[in-house]
C-alpha cells in the first residue's frame, strides 16, 4: 500500500479545514497590516514626529516606517519558509500569527514623539520590521496550508481561500478606524487610534485556536519536500531561481497601485487642500 493511500490525505474534509485555518489567519495577518497602513496614512505623521515638522515630511517619514515591512516580507520568507520546510508549516504558521499579534499590539503601546522624543519612531520602525517579517512567512505558508492539503483537483479552489484574507483584513482595519471615528480628531488622535492595535490580541487568540487544531499537510507528513536538504531555502534556489525571479518582478508591478489606492490616497483625501505643497509628492 503506498503512503499517499495509507496517510489518508488530500480529502475535501481536511482540505477545507486547511483553507479556513488559512483564511482566518491571513485575515488576522493583514488586518494587522493594514491597521498599520492606516495608521501611517492619517494618524502617525501627527503622533510620531515633531509637531512644527512640514506636514509633507512627517507625512513622508511616516510613509517611510510603513515601507520597511516590504524589504523584510523576503527575509520573512526565506526564514519561515525554512522553518515550515524543517519543522512543519503548522509550527512556522503559528509562529507568524503570534510575531504579527505581538508586534502590532506593541504599536498600539508605544509612547509617541511628544513623550519619547526620537525613540518614538525609533521603536515603530522595529515593530514595522516584525510585521514586515511575519507577513512574508504568513501569505506563502498559508498557500502551502491550503493548496498542500486539497485533492488534485481542487487546489486552486482551496488555495483561492489565502488570498481572501487579503481584503478581508483590509475591510476589518477600515472598519475598525470608520467605527472610532465618531470619537473625534481630538480623541482619536490622543488614544483612540491604539484601540484597533490592541484588540489585535482577540484576533490572534481566535487564530492561534484555529490553527492549533488543523492538521499538518500530507505533503511535509511524507517528507517530499526538503527530506534530503539541511537548507531547503539553497535548494529552492538552485532550481528555481527563475521563477522566484519571476514572482518578485510581478508581485512589485501588482502590489504598487494597490498600495497606492489603499494607503497613499486616505492621507490625500484626509489633508486640507491648503497643505499641500505645489510640486511636492502630496500635490502632484
Amino acid at each position: 500500500m503506498s503512503t499517499t493511500t495509507a496517510s489518508q490525505p488530500n480529502t475535501h474534509k481536511r482540505a477545507l479545514k486547511g483553507g479556513f485555518a488559512a483564511l482566518v489567519g491571513t485575515s488576522i495577518e493583514w488586518y494587522d497590516f493594514y491597521v498599520y497602513a492606516t495608521a501611517a496614512a492619517i494618524i502617525f505623521p501627527k503622533v510620531f514626529f515633531p509637531a512644527d515638522l512640514d506636514p509633507a515630511l512627517a507625512t513622508l517619514a511616516s510613509f517611510g516606517t510603513y515601507a520597511v515591512a516590504f524589504f523584510m516580507r523576503p527575509l520573512g520568507g526565506i526564514i519561515f519558509g525554512h522553518i515550515g520546510d524543517k519543522l512543519g508549516r503548522k509550527p512556522a504558521l503559528t509562529i507568524t500569527l503570534v510575531l504579527m499579534g505581538v508586534a502590532t499590539t506593541l504599536v498600539g503601546l508605544l509612547p509617541g514623539y511628544a513623550t519619547i522624543g526620537i525613540w518614538g519612531p525609533v521603536l515603530l520602525i522595529l515593530c514595522r520590521m516584525l510585521q514586515g517579517l511575519a507577513v512574508g512567512g504568513e501569505w506563502g505558508g498559508a498557500s502551502l496550508m491550503a493548496v498542500e492539503s486539497a485533492p488534485s483537483k481542487w487546489k486552486s479552489f482551496y488555495g483561492g481561500f489565502t488570498q481572501v484574507g487579503n481584503p478581508l483584513g483590509a475591510a476589518m482595519a477600515t472598519g475598525a478606524f470608520w467605527a472610532l471615528s465618531g470619537l473625534g480628531e481630538e480623541t482619536l488622535l490622543s488614544w483612540g487610534w491604539r484601540l484597533p492595535f490592541i484588540f489585535s490580541v482577540v484576533l490572534i487568540a481566535v487564530g492561534f485556536w484555529v490553527r492549533y487544531r488543523v492538521e499538518e499537510t500530507p505533503v511535509f507528513e511524507q517528507k517530499v519536500e526538503g527530506k534530503e536538504q539541511s537548507t531547503p531555502i539553497l535548494f529552492a534556489l538552485k532550481n528555481n531561481w527563475r521563477p522566484i525571479l519571476l514572482g518578485f518582478c510581478i508581485i512589485a508591478m501588482s502590489s504598487g497601485g494597490y498600495v497606492i489606492a489603499t494607503t497613499f490616497v486616505q492621507n490625500y483625501a484626509d489633508t486640507p487642500r491648503s497643505a499641500l505643497i505645489p510640486g511636492s509628492f502630496l500635490g502632484l
